[in-house]
Parts: structure tokens; C-alpha cells; sequence
């Protein structure tokens, strides 16, 4: 699958992006510690055959600039708001995933004229209002924070995203994974600065303004974030639609990217 990359400057850092694609444009938001390697061309492809699609690194992950702390979620909706005017994009249907999404949603809020529809994977509203995920669950996620092996925290992390059948049944994709993983990995200290801005970070007050027209995607074992979050942000978000994957874990792209491909297609679409 053929793609361009470039690096816009903007809001004091150099975003690393790739261009895939072409026809309407759409905006894809990785999230915690991820990077554009991350989304795979199985995901990408179906939706490349119709779209423009724009990938980038968040600020302190993979190519981006590792800026010094602290982030907040509205920075970095800000920095891919910024992203959109460096290329010239007024507006256009914004996807993002997990930490993503949470981008993704307050982009929508603070720069509606910027989101035509929104694709909203695996995420939550933060705050009081959401479903926490098990207190060994945040063992895991933040020994990402610390100065450990890279490879050590790949091979971890494949239990938070996936279910542990997928992960026995397929070996081969886990270790395709760890390489995607050490390709560009987050500085321990970058993802403490992303971690904390999603500790720091709530919309639920606010969705009630949020005008586009919405997608809630979701899987049923997903451990990292419960896939109740998932049904609060379709019933705070007036437009909203719940779409849950049975037997699909957090990183849902990576196991079933045909099928949310095509979810997301017909949303773009229809």
C-alpha cells in the first residue's frame, strides 16, 4: 500500500504524519504510547480504497517531537487541529482509538467545524463517570512509564489489548507485533506525560454539545478499557450509535481490522 510522509511544524513541535489514499480525508488519532505503525495495513487498506487517510504521532510518541511535560488532551486536540491547517484540510471525518479517542472527541469539541463524522474505538468519557479497568490491569500499563526493556513491555502489553485465546492461537502475529512495537517506542518519560494527561482528562459534562454524527465501536473483553465506557459515550453523545464486537479485546484493530474496516466504511458511507 503505497503512502507519502512529511513532518508539519506546529504548536512548538514536529509531528511526524503519512498520507494514504485519497478521496475525503480522515483524520486517525492513536493512542497512548502508539504511532502510525500501529494501525497495520490489514485496517488500513479497505478504507484507503476510499479516503484520504491522515495518520500521525502524537506529541511525545514515535517520530513526533518528545516534548517536555505536561500534555493535556485538549493540547493535543489543538496539535491535531493544527496538523488539519498545516495541510490544508478544513475539515474531515476524525477516527481515533483509546487514548485516540478521548483526542478525538474533545477536537470535536473545541473545533466542531473541523469534524464532518466521528468514529469514537475502544475509549471513555474519563472522569467519575467511567468504568475503571482492574487495579492489576494498571500494574501492567504502568510499567510502560518506567525504564524497562522495550521488548519486556511489548510482550506485556499483548494482554492488555488482546484476549489470551487470540494470543495462544497466534504467535505469529504476537511477534509481528513486537517488532511494530520496538520500530519507534515511546520514551518512558513521554508516556508518563500522555498517562497523565488522560488521568487529568473528562468530557462526560460536556457530550451533550457534541454535534457530529457518531460512531461507538467496542469489544466485549476488552480488559483495559471496559466496554461499559463505551455505552455511556452512546448515550451522552446525541448522535451516537454502539457498535460491540463479541470475543474482541482493546486492540480490536489488530484482531478483527477486516470487520470494524467495514463498520467503518459503512458509517463513512451511508
Amino acid at each position: 500500500m503505497r503512502s507519502s510522509e512529511g513532518h508539519a511544524d506546529v504548536n512548538g513541535i514536529r509531528i511526524y504524519y503519512r498520507l494514504f489514499g485519497s478521496g475525503e480525508p480522515v483524520l486517525l488519532i492513536q493512542g497512548l504510547s502508539a504511532n502510525c505503525d500501529w494501525w497495520g495495513e490489514a485496517f488500513l487498506r479497505p478504507l484507503a480504497e476510499r479516503f484520504l487517510l491522515v495518520a500521525f504521532d502524537n506529541r511525545g510518541a514515535g517520530r513526533t517531537t518528545r516534548a517536555e511535560g505536561p500534555y493535556s488532551i485538549s493540547q493535543m486536540a489543538d496539535d491535531a487541529a493544527a496538523l488539519m491547517d498545516f495541510l490544508g484540510l478544513k475539515s474531515a471525518h476524525v477516527l481515533g482509538v483509546s487514548m485516540g479517542g478521548m483526542i478525538a472527541q474533545e477536537l470535536a469539541l473545541r473545533h466542531p467545524e473541523k469534524v464532518r463524522r466521528l468514529v469514537l474505538l475502544v475509549t471513555t468519557c474519563g472522569g467519575k463517570e467511567q468504568v475503571l479497568a482492574k487495579p492489576e490491569v494498571y500494574q501492567v500499563l504502568y510499567a510502560g512509564g518506567e525504564n524497562l526493556d522495550p521488548k519486556q513491555v511489548a510482550r506485556a502489553t499483548l494482554y492488555l489489548l488482546l484476549p489470551e485465546g487470540f494470543i495462544r492461537e497466534n504467535p505469529e502475529k504476537m511477534e509481528e507485533f513486537v517488532e511494530v512495537f520496538l520500530k519507534a517506542p515511546i520514551a518512558p518519560e513521554c508516556f508518563r506525560h500522555q498517562l497523565q494527561a488522560i488521568i487529568n482528562w473528562s468530557s462526560h459534562s460536556r457530550l451533550k454539545d457534541l454535534a457530529a454524527e457518531t460512531l461507538v465501536i467496542t469489544g466485549s473483553e476488552d480488559i483495559l478499557i471496559p466496554p461499559e465506557n463505551s455505552r455511556i459515550l452512546a448515550n451522552a453523545i446525541p448522535k451516537a450509535k454502539l457498535l460491540e464486537f463479541p470475543g474482541v479485546g482493546h486492540g480490536l484493530i489488530s484482531q478483527i481490522p477486516e470487520q470494524v474496516s467495514s463498520a467503518i466504511l459503512e458509517f463513512l458511507t451511508n
